[in-house]
């Protein structure tokens, strides 16, 4: 199925769930958009990436996580260990040979995991605002109140500088600590690039300096985009951002 299908392929997962997607065919290493909280495969990252591999005949998927766009489930049933899950069994089920794994935000930290579980199937890395252990920082930012309630009730309303107010779960907050990237080490060995901008009000650029600090591998790099917000998509940064899947490319071509 390609993009210009008026709906897209569903995948069923081990775990039973509907993962909608996007896919077209073309020349490996493919690469593979795992989006954020909250976002679904028709942002602007996604569709701008998936338009570039077209051009250059390269195989790409974007796809939805359960509980987000036009997947099954409802977003406040949704954890980290399974969003982690549908992005494997997209990765396994959707994609051939190893690929460059582009991840924004929450997407960032998915895609640690996948290359923490599957190694060889990842070519090369790149993040957009990448928010590891996200759910540990949610927590320390919540008053003692929002602690209370979120205990005792199993959620809280969250305003959302991008949608809707959002649900955070007990669940969501305490099943995250299973996935944390920080708790051991991280190799990466192939190469990566981590794009930031200074004024993200959602990721900070510590964050980021604490992941390069923490990674291990023979090619990282970061980039910090001076002035630019969480999302990264106005045209400089998307060309930014392809600019950096070549390069990424080239890189795991070159070996």
């Amino acid at each position: 199925m390609t993009a210009h299908d008026t709906a897209p392929e569903t995948l069923k997962t081990p775990q039973g769930r509907r993962i909608a997607l996007f896919r077209n065919a073309g020349a490996g290493p493919g690469v593979m958009f795992l989006g954020g909280f909250m976002s679904d495969m028709t942002g602007t990252k996604a569709t701008h990436l998936e338009a570039w591999a077209k051009d250059a005949g390269r195989s790409f998927v974007r796809f939805d996580y359960s509980g987000h766009g036009a997947s099954s489930g409802r977003f406040a049933d949704g954890t980290i260990g399974q969003w982690a899950e549908d992005a494997e069994a997209v990765l396994l089920a959707c994609t051939e040979g190893p690929q460059v794994l582009v991840g924004s935000s929450m997407g960032g930290w998915i895609a640690l995991l996948l290359a923490r579980r599957h190694p060889g199937r990842v070519a090369g890395l790149v993040s957009v605002a990448a928010a590891p252990d996200f759910t540990d920082a949610m927590w320390m930012g919540f008053s003692e109140a929002d602690r209370t309630e979120l205990m005792e009730t199993g959620a809280i309303i969250r305003p959302s500088d991008y949608d809707a107010p959002y649900t955070i779960t007990r669940a969501l907050i305490e099943e995250g600590r299973a996935h944390r990237v920080f708790d051991r080490p991280l190799d990466l060995p192939f190469p990566v690039r981590m794009l930031q901008g200074t004024e993200d009000r959602s990721v900070p650029r510590a964050m980021a300096l604490k992941l390069m600090d923490h990674a291990s591998g023979p090619d990282i790099r970061l980039s910090l985009v001076k002035g630019g917000d969480h999302s990264l998509s106005a045209p400089a940064n998307l060309a930014h951002l392809i600019a950096s899947v070549k390069e990424v490319l080239g890189r795991a071509a070159a070996g």
